[in-house]
């Protein structure tokens, strides 16, 4: 996360509407000798106050997790969002240095396994989540399963709750930039963007309130 203030400034409803949208990231906790790392759909509640995921059961973060006497553990679920590299070039100003621009949102919280008979809804909440934006295409629900399958398949995975405790995020957009440096460095990535979803990205920058800030060098790489 990017320690420069002016691109933590992002309020936390802002940022949890975000990583509740994408609904993918890359779920951390401390394991004995190295971090322990799992990519994993989460669904973050409405009021932010936690994320209801689930694990394979041989997951080392599921292990670390039994018995069931086991304290909550410590985790974070990072959610990136666009991203793309940015040329000096681009700024039409001099003594600029290349950077990379991006979004990403750490949801911090702890983690604690729930009980199996929630699986089903939380499934069923999560895949509903994302078929509808698939419209007109009818929601695929388990009903369409043939009958014994998900029983089968739902036995290989647990589902746990992360209890959100803080939400930090970095939404670097060259705010630190003049409003015309910014904005040419927003056409750039949308034409010639390296990264992921540059269009998005691109769309981000140029949303930027314009204030023209006195700006140094770029120091941010």
């Amino acid at each position: 996360m990017h320690p420069n203030p002016n691109f933590r400034q992002t309020d936390h409803a802002q940022s949890l509407a975000f990583a509740r949208e994408r609904g993918f990231g890359v779920l951390c906790a401390n394991g004995a000798t190295f971090p322990m790392l799992s990519h994993v759909p989460a669904l973050i509640s409405t009021d932010g106050t936690y994320a209801d995921l689930h694990l394979v059961r041989s997951n080392p973060i599921a292990r670390a997790l039994k018995p069931a006497d086991t304290p909550p553990l410590n985790v974070t679920l990072a959610i990136n969002g666009p991203d793309s590299y940015i040329s000096p070039d681009w700024y039409g100003v001099p003594d600029q240095v290349p950077t990379w621009n991006y979004v990403a949102v750490h949801i911090i919280g702890t983690l604690a396994p729930l009980n199996d008979d929630t699986l089903p809804g939380i499934l069923d909440e999560l895949s509903h989540h994302f078929e509808h934006r698939l419209a007109p295409k009818p929601i695929w629900t388990r009903d369409k399963m043939t009958e014994g399958t998900y029983d089968k398949m739902a036995r290989m995975i647990q589902p746990f709750r992360l209890t959100v405790t803080d939400v930090q995020s970095t939404w670097k957009l060259n705010q630190n930039k003049p409003d015309a440096p910014r904005h040419s460095a927003a056409n750039h990535v949308a034409a010639y963007g390296i990264g992921t979803e540059i269009g998005s990205l691109s769309a981000l920058m140029h949303a930027v309130p314009d204030t023209t800030p006195d700006t140094a060098p770029d120091k941010d790489t």
